[in-house]
């Protein structure tokens, strides 16, 4: 597995590329193996997703430190850089500062930070509040010089589309960009005209969020290919599609005869789950160093 020093290096690597890089959005550690034994490059770690699994909504409830304790082991079980959501960096500049060197000691190949105030709301909910665009762009700078590797890369996100609409959004950005953030992220674009729009305007390296059910249309990955993105993240869908799983094997074990609940169709076999966390392995080194 590389070393989770070189994941920063391994994630600009695949922005220097100019694809689209695809990152559906892990929720635990579990769920970023999946990811990874599926083939592709890169995790975002949602903090919405972080957020509901401790049982809340995603308002600013939960703390930068339960959050780098959950990067922390993603990235120790994959082998693909992780993208992790920070938030507003949790305070103010100095507070992101210390932010960025926890999330970088965590393995995390980046971070998104917002220009929300503190602390943050979904960007899909009513009610978020912004900083002002000159403070977020020192905060931005902070954030690089906070970094004590280089290659970590820093992503500046708006949430100015709902509130001071696009082309506030956009001028922040730009703002952002020139304060130093590797990739901009305009959050909650309402048209399929202004996703195509904001590579274009932005002039700089942009993430996409597809968050289905929310304000933004999804827009297909040849798309957003096409239209130069070189990030796409699926926040919800995951944790989305395992709390209907779960809600439906719960129905079958509600039944008398509960040997409904064995459909293979609804859950992977007992060996597939061991060789998904390394049981192979594990035993492997057992028979080597446990005498």
């Amino acid at each position: 597995m590389p070393s989770l020093s070189r994941r920063p290096e391994q994630l600009r690597a695949l922005l220097s590329r100019g694809n689209l890089i695809r990152a559906p959005s892990a929720f635990d550690a579990l769920s970023a193996k999946l990811i990874a034994d599926a083939g592709f490059e890169a995790i975002h770690l949602t903090g919405s997703g972080i957020s509901r699994t401790m049982g809340w909504p995603d308002i600013g409830l939960v703390t930068m430190t339960e959050v780098v304790d959950r990067t922390r082991i993603v990235c120790n079980a994959v082998a693909v850089p992780v993208i992790a959501d920070a938030d507003t960096g949790y305070g103010n500049a100095m507070n992101l500062m210390r932010t960025v060197r926890e999330f970088e000691a965590a393995g995390a190949a980046g971070i998104h930070i917002e220009d929300q105030v503190t602390p943050k709301r979904c960007g899909h909910y009513e009610g978020k509040e912004l900083i002002p665009p000159e403070e977020m762009a020192l905060k931005v700078a902070a954030a690089c010089e906070a970094r004590s590797d280089p290659a970590f890369v820093i992503i500046a996100r708006t949430d100015a589309r709902g509130i001071e609409g696009f082309e506030a959004a956009i001028r922040r950005v730009k703002l952002y960009r020139e304060a130093g953030a590797d990739v901009v992220f305009v959050e909650a674009p309402e048209s399929r005209e202004e996703v195509e729009r904001i590579p274009r305007l932005a002039d700089a390296p942009v993430l996409i969020n597809m968050y289905s059910g929310g304000r933004t249309p999804l827009i297909s990955t040849a798309d957003l290919r096409a239209w130069g993105y070189r990030i796409v993240v699926w926040p919800s869908h995951l944790q989305r599609a395992s709390i209907l799983a779960m809600q439906r094997a719960l129905e079958l074990l509600k039944r008398e005869d509960v040997s409904a609940a064995d459909d293979p169709d609804l859950m992977v076999s007992f060996a597939a789950r061991e060789q998904l966390v390394g049981l192979a392995e594990m035993q492997a080194l057992e028979r080597r160093f446990l005498k």
